[in-house]
């Protein structure tokens, strides 16, 4: 019995380096996903996200119901100089992902920062790390058109 043991405990170990060791180089051979913009619909609900796709690794997603004309923005960046309006006078949730408060914030699809996105793919943002300027490639802006199409603005 000792004779198919000692090989069947081997074999194992070594199927479990094998394993492990080809986890451990695709972890290295894959980089780190770009951030994009992306759409999506939850419902009646149209969400454009600008971050990487198919995670919860974003800066900024702003929703959206058919013929609203008002967006709900939250994440870690902000638009540059809004007129911000709280979206909820409750009580304000913890975000699980950051640990911190969820701090959404409702804008006009008129509001001149969404209307610089949908025209011209560019949006001006501050947040930890400063200000910067997330913009679109001409398939995103695509998406961002019937994102802003989805919320009852057309002509933009």
């Amino acid at each position: 019995m000792l004779k198919f043991a000692i090989p069947a405990v081997a074999a194992l170990g070594l199927i479990a380096f094998a394993a492990q060791s080809q986890a451990t180089n695709s972890d290295a051979q894959t980089g780190v996903a770009p951030m994009a913009w992306h759409l999506s619909h939850e419902g009646e609900m149209a969400k454009l996200a600008y971050g990487v796709a198919n995670s919860d690794q974003l800066a900024l997603m702003m929703t959206c119901e058919p013929g609203q004309a008002q967006a709900v923005l939250y994440g870690d960046v902000k638009p540059v100089g809004p007129r911000i309006q709280k979206a909820s006078m409750n009580a304000v949730a913890i975000d699980p992902l950051s640990g911190g408060l969820a701090d959404e914030i409702r804008l006009s699809v008129e509001d001149p920062s969404l209307k610089q996105l949908a025209q011209r793919g560019r949006m001006a943002v501050e947040g930890d790390a400063g200000a910067f300027e997330l913009t679109a490639t001409r398939d995103e802006r695509k998406l961002i058109d019937q994102f802003f199409a989805h919320c009852g603005h057309r002509g933009v």
